[in-house]
């Protein structure tokens, strides 16, 4: 077996005269295209206006860029940017946070479900965090394309020497560890509301998907190298990073959902048009 191996991979696919697509905007892609079709499906299966699919992406779509943007903003840099705000403009640079783009997904979902479906919240939350699991771990392949977010030395089988960052000595993948637990959560939540009727207790899926993003994101912080110089001064004090803290709240939030969602009745959802502009074109057959 191998010691360890080595890492130099070409974080651009191929350009394009001033088109550069890179693999992690190809990851971003790939994502949204999935969780586009995986919401649809659940929509029609629920009987829910088909119309509310392109009206949701849109709200998630410009929620999560904003969001992680300025979560990366907020949270890990913000002496740099206080100084310089024109940078917080030059997203092409880098600079996300999936804390950032979580709270603002959960702030459009509201205001989507206020203004487009009228029905709780819980309904939308617990089909939308359904792909979000997968397109998570899809960016941490996109992060390990780029060679970045990586850990600490290690002496195990499977470390990464990152050459593309200068590094000499392996490291833990852990973009690898995300995207591992991220896609295990997809299947599972995909279980629960395919074969288990999960969707029919508000907020379940919601709070397994805060738990399972957050608790393994709070534990593979512990070999992650430090992203930002701030942290240092955080970590010496609390014994945690930014992104740990930041998990927290999200962990404890999941397991309250949970918890309710268990001790409430189960929720049928009914809506007036069963995609009735679909359902008018289809031939109707009736049995003599």
């Amino acid at each position: 077996m191998l010691d360890f191996i080595t890492w130099n991979a070409d974080p651009v696919l191929f350009s394009l005269g001033p088109i550069t697509v890179r693999w992690y905007g190809l990851a971003f892609a790939v994502g949204f295209i999935i969780g586009y079709n995986i919401v649809a499906k659940m929509f029609k299966h629920e009987g829910a206006p088909e119309k509310w699919l392109g009206i949701l992406l849109a709200y998630v779509v410009v929620a999560t860029i904003i969001g992680s943007r300025l979560g990366h903003v907020f949270f890990y840099e913000w002496d740099f940017y206080s100084k310089h705000p024109a940078e917080i403009f030059k997203v092409w640079n880098g600079g996300l946070a999936s804390h950032g783009g979580t709270i603002a997904i959960i702030l459009s979902v509201f205001l989507f479900s206020w203004i487009v479906t009228k029905k709780p919240a819980s309904w939308t939350f617990d089909k939308l965090v359904i792909p979000i699991a997968l397109v998570g771990g899809l960016i941490r392949l996109g992060n390990l394309m780029n060679s970045e977010i990586y850990g600490g030395p290690t002496d195990l089988p499977w470390g990464f020497i990152f050459i593309r960052d200068g590094e000499t000595v392996p490291k833990h993948p852990t973009q690898i560890y995300e995207a591992l637990c991220y896609f295990a959560l997809f299947a599972l939540l995909m279980w629960m509301y395919w074969k288990k009727n999960a969707e029919e207790r508000p907020w379940l899926i919601t709070g397994i998907f805060f738990i399972g993003i957050f608790l393994p994101r709070f534990i593979i912080e512990y070999v992650k190298n430090v992203q930002v110089v701030s942290e240092y001064e955080m970590i010496a004090k609390y014994g945690i990073n930014i992104g740990q803290a930041l998990s927290i709240p999200f962990v404890l939030l999941g397991i309250g959902l949970v918890i309710w969602a268990m001790t409430h009745p189960r929720q049928h959802w009914k809506f007036p048009n069963k995609f009735e502009e679909e359902m008018q074109t289809k031939p109707s057959f009736r049995k003599n």
